[in-house]
């Protein structure tokens, strides 16, 4: 692909505090357009890259470029062209919605004719123009907060918007707003947003990077991801019969699947688990096969598919609990820079 196609080129970025190496010969590029999921456990170096995209951090080596321009040798050029809301996004208390997003307008150099089109315009993507506009931002929920936050980061129209954990003590309804709003974003500008709300990442984004312990551990989207870390064949079946009976026909399909067997509660049913890490398989040829068998009986055949979750935990080989050695706290990352 030609550069011009790519919003951001990340090349062997290394960032060091001290002695201790947070991000580590981290490469990758994001399409202009894209909705991109950054994820990792805590202190992977997820915001620390992040911060580094926007200029706020310089990198300690390695090369990055953001709308074609290289950083820090643009770096007023580029700020220009990025819309970025920290985690815990500080935002002042006291202030009514609509006289910070003027404030904030007046900070970017948004020109006085624009600035009522801009400032409308994105309380419109955040869904704030009704009853929040005139709220005192102490007042508001942190969902709305949130909001108020992307706002911000989209009043210049920016090219690059980067949203680092913008779904964070949300609750349900909360997070299926913020998912509406990056559905609203989706053509007008680039998107990079981390968070730990791993089926919120694969129903919004195009592609999604992992991260751990600094480096990049995988780049993909969800079913190249499927494909790469958890290959094979999974269904859940309820099937009737004997409990030989049941493991005799479903060992006959190969020494390739394997069986974990358990009765459904009060129903004469076994509910099967089978499993193929190998090739994948043909459902209907599987069921077909089963049915054949005159063994058994068949209520229900699902396929399963490998949540964001599983991926994510092949993918790091670790929990979310299990701290990074070498690397920065999430305190150590975090920062209330805007831009």
């Amino acid at each position: 692909m030609q550069s011009d196609q790519y919003s951001i080129i990340a090349e062997n970025l290394c960032k060091r505090f001290g002695r201790t190496e947070a991000v580590r010969n981290l490469s990758f590029n994001v399409n202009k357009g894209e909705i991109v999921g950054f994820l990792g456990p805590n202190g992977a170096g997820k915001s620390t890259t992040l911060r580094m995209l926007t200029g706020i951090l310089a990198a300690t080596s390695g090369h990055l470029k953001v709308c074609g321009k290289a950083v820090p040798y643009h770096e007023r050029e580029i700020r220009k062209q990025i819309g970025y809301m920290p985690e815990n996004n500080p935002l002042p208390e006291d202030m009514r919605v609509i006289e910070y997003l003027k404030f904030r307008a007046q900070i970017k150099g948004i020109p006085f004719r624009k600035r009522k089109e801009r400032i409308e315009h994105a309380m419109e993507m955040c869904e704030l123009h009704r009853k929040a506009r005139r709220k005192i931002i102490g007042t508001l929920s942190k969902g709305f907060r949130q909001r108020v936050g992307i706002a911000d980061s989209i009043l210049a129209s920016p090219a690059v918007t980067i949203l680092d954990e913008p779904t964070i003590g949300l609750d349900p309804h909360q997070v299926i707003a913020i998912r509406r709003l990056l559905d609203n974003l989706r053509g007008e500008t680039t998107v990079i947003f981390s968070s730990h709300i791993l089926s919120e990442v694969e129903i919004s984004c195009d592609r999604i990077l992992i991260m751990n312990q600094g480096r990049l551990v995988a780049s993909g989207t969800a079913d190249d991801l499927r494909r790469e870390f958890l290959p094979g064949s999974r269904y859940q079946i309820e099937a009737s019969g004997s409990p030989d009976a049941i493991r005799n026909t479903f060992k006959s399909l190969g020494d390739e699947w394997s069986i974990d067997l358990s009765p459904v509660p009060q129903d004469g049913y076994y509910s099967v688990s089978l499993m193929n890490r190998g090739n994948d398989s043909d459902g209907k040829e599987i069921l077909k096969r089963l049915m054949d068998s005159g063994n058994i009986g068949i209520r229900a055949f699902h396929p399963i598919q490998a949540n964001l979750e599983d991926i994510f935990l092949k993918a790091t080989r670790r929990s979310w609990e299990i701290p990074a050695e070498g690397i920065p706290s999430t305190a150590d990352e975090k920062g209330s820079d805007q831009l």
